[in-house]
């Protein structure tokens, strides 16, 4: 399907998601049925992890290039938890659209999407140690880097292993540095008495599916009632089997249908109080995980390799604001570490942690600005 590159060739016909994953007898994903819309037709491929942990895992990928032509720039997204690479189809779709010749990649991590179910509990740095293995395998070069949530500290945790690759950064609701305690954090939000860190506890793995069935695609501004009320029929539909295909919700909930995905990813949710300081937890398959000198390297190698002093790259900033990831603390640590933010970022008091779910051609205008 692909050339060594990754790019989509000309001489077979473009396969659409549905008949990739048809015809996909090596991914034991539980999203077989994935929606028309989950990548463009033709340009998905998988990834055999050649090293580490994941060795020998299928990792989904799409590349995909409008126009015709060498891509005036590569543009590589990298999505958090719950979600997988569809989080990003607004941008992706309006992108598709622009005047300029794009290399367009995203790619699901283990666990996720259309990729191998987890055989662990996975946290960032795992998952930043496949995604460099695929950088260097495509051979990704003057990248405009789009991370959320989770993929901020995994995108920039691969990349910045060799930094000169990149040439833009977009950051959507993530950090990769100490969780200010002020405001909303995941230990009180998005009920005090019931935060984001805590849910793992309390929802069975068979229903995680649910939660991020709504979280995901639904997490606008909202009061405790409506919020546990649409969650909690979220959890029925998934458990029930109720949720539509075609749907985002769909994608989100049957992702997150096997026991072994559900408890990967919870374990990035139990992390949620550590975001940024490091984190230690005990796997059942490979014990003692300690991401403490994981971050420590990365909040020591951005400010000088991509900051005024390094290589002074473009950066941009989208932060909906009901959210720990979005408050003003989090945004200052950005722009201290990467002055280049200061003027570049946009702060949306009435949307919360999905920005990328309601404000994807405004994030698609200011990436082609930065490209240019």
């Amino acid at each position: 399907m692909s050339d060594p590159k990754g790019l989509p060739t000309t001489s077979e016909p473009l396969v659409n998601p549905r008949q990739f994953m048809a015809q996909a007898n090596t991914s034991n994903s539980p999203l077989r049925r994935p929606p028309s819309d989950y990548f463009p037709a033709g340009s998905g491929d998988w990834f055999t992890i050649p090293d580490g942990l994941d060795a020998g895992k299928k990792l989904f990928y799409a590349d995909h290039q409008t126009g015709q032509g060498e891509p005036r720039a590569t543009v590589v997204f990298v999505h958090g938890n719950p979600e997988s690479s569809y989080t990003y189809r607004h941008i992706r779709d309006a992108l598709m659209t622009s005047l300029p010749n794009l290399r367009l990649v995203s790619m699901d991590h283990i666990g996720f999407g259309l990729s191998d179910q987890a055989s662990f509990e996975m946290v960032d740095m795992h998952h930043a140690a496949n995604l460099l293995q695929l950088v260097q395998h495509l051979d990704l070069r003057d990248v405009t880097l789009v991370v959320h949530d989770w993929g901020g500290p995994i995108g920039v945790g691969a990349f910045i292993q060799e930094p000169e690759r990149v040439k833009n950064l977009l950051v959507l609701n993530t950090t990769v540095f100490p969780m200010p305690e002020d405001g909303l954090t995941y230990e009180n939000f998005p009920i005090s008495w019931m935060p984001w860190c805590d849910t793992p506890k309390f929802i069975p793995n068979s229903l995680w599916g649910g939660v991020a069935a709504y979280v995901v695609s639904h997490g606008a501004p909202q009061g405790t009632f409506r919020f546990l009320a649409n969650t909690g029929l979220a959890l029925a539909r998934h458990g029930l089997h109720l949720i539509p295909e075609d749907t985002p919700d769909y994608v989100w909930s049957q992702m997150l249908r096997s026991r072994a995905n559900a408890i990967s990813s919870k374990r990035n949710v139990l992390q949620t109080p550590y975001w940024g300081h490091g984190y230690i937890y005990d796997d059942p398959t490979y014990g003692k995980q300690d991401n403490h000198s994981f971050y420590a390297d990365i909040q020591r190698v951005v400010p000088l390799t991509w900051g005024r002093d390094g290589q002074n790259i473009g950066v941009c900033g989208y932060f909906g604001q009901w959210d720990a990831c979005g408050k003003d603390s989090v945004i200052a640590q950005w722009q201290e570490a990467l002055p280049q933010m200061i003027d570049n970022t946009f702060k949306f008091p009435d949307i919360g942690h999905f920005i990328e779910e309601y404000k994807g051609e405004e994030i698609a205008t200011s990436l082609l600005a930065l490209i240019d």
